[in-house]
């Protein structure tokens, strides 16, 4: 197989995943204005983002290596992820939570790194 022949499979590839993810999205837009989800589901659907992201973030934090879980206090995946929630508790502000909890982390980092 060709370098040509492989980067059009790749093109194509690429423009099926296009495809399909526009499909999946905007399909059902046309039928959206016609029910309404009962109030329990909406209710419950507002907590999907929160444990989405609390899903994808906690076994970085706590297993930064892939391996056994990391509950020390030399780890800085911790330290930086206690930082954003005091920082972001306290002032609710979501810019200063991310650039203070990254100083954090990255003075952690800086200072195992040394020693």
């Amino acid at each position: 197989m060709s370098g040509a022949q492989i980067q059009l499979n790749e093109v194509y590839l690429v423009a099926g995943m296009a495809l399909v993810t526009f499909v999946i999205r905007y399909a059902l837009f046309p039928i959206s204005g016609r029910f309404t989800f009962p109030k329990l589901l909406e209710q419950g659907l507002r907590y999907v983002p929160p444990v989405v992201l609390t899903a994808i973030i906690v076994p970085s934090v706590l297993m930064p290596n892939g391996g056994a879980l990391n509950l020390n206090l030399n780890n800085p995946y911790l330290i930086g992820a206690l930082a954003a929630c005091v920082i972001g508790g306290v002032f609710k502000n979501l810019l200063l939570t991310i650039v203070m909890s990254m100083v954090v982390f990255l003075g952690a980092q800086w200072v195992f790194a040394m020693g």
